[in-house]
């Protein structure tokens, strides 16, 4: 998903929705991924480890209450959402190591596409890039993909969805919704 601001000269955030990590999460994966042993890329901090949902680009910050509006009618399951981060993978042409679900949970997909309903009223239009749900341990990964004495077996567990500001590097969530009520 991408967007471009129609409100020139407006101050600018680059936002996006994801599902987030717990921090317990966040260091098992960190280490696990310190185990690899790895010599090419550079690591993600796992302070920035994410499960992106819909990424909207650089937004005129006058749009983030309309925004947030909008995301405010999706509604889920009504139960958190189990996410396996089970196969470790590379993405060569976008220079990435990831961890990926075998299987992609229906219920991922079903939040995925509530959000882009919700938001194509305020312009926000489909890329032509498939919704493909991963989270990256490394960039500039030019190997192929690793061997691992221990097989990738994480479950994001997330119990709400966050709306997110890039900014040098770092993530700050900006307001988040339940996926359980």
């Amino acid at each position: 998903m991408s967007y471009e601001s129609r409100e020139q000269d407006k101050p600018l955030k680059r936002l996006f929705f994801a599902l987030p990590c717990a921090s317990a999460q966040r260091r098992a994966i960190a280490q696990w991924r310190n185990a690899l042993g790895l010599s090419s890329g550079r690591p993600v901090p796992a302070d920035n480890f994410h499960l992106t949902l819909m990424f909207l680009g650089s937004v005129a910050v006058t749009q983030i209450p309309g925004i947030c509006a909008a995301v405010a009618g999706v509604r889920t399951s009504g139960e958190q959402l189990a996410v396996p981060l089970d196969r470790l993978d590379v993405w060569r042409r976008a220079g990435v190591l990831l961890l990926a679900p075998a299987q992609e949970p229906l219920e991922l997909r079903q939040l995925v596409y509530a959000l882009q309903q919700a938001l194509l009223p305020l312009g926000f239009v489909d890329a032509p890039r498939e919704f493909r749900p991963h989270l990256t341990l490394m960039r500039d990964y030019r190997a192929p993909v690793p061997e691992s004495s221990t097989p990738p077996d994480f479950h994001l567990i997330a119990r709400h969805f966050t709306l997110f500001e890039s900014h040098k590097g770092r993530y700050r969530a900006l307001a988040e919704w339940p996926l359980v009520p």
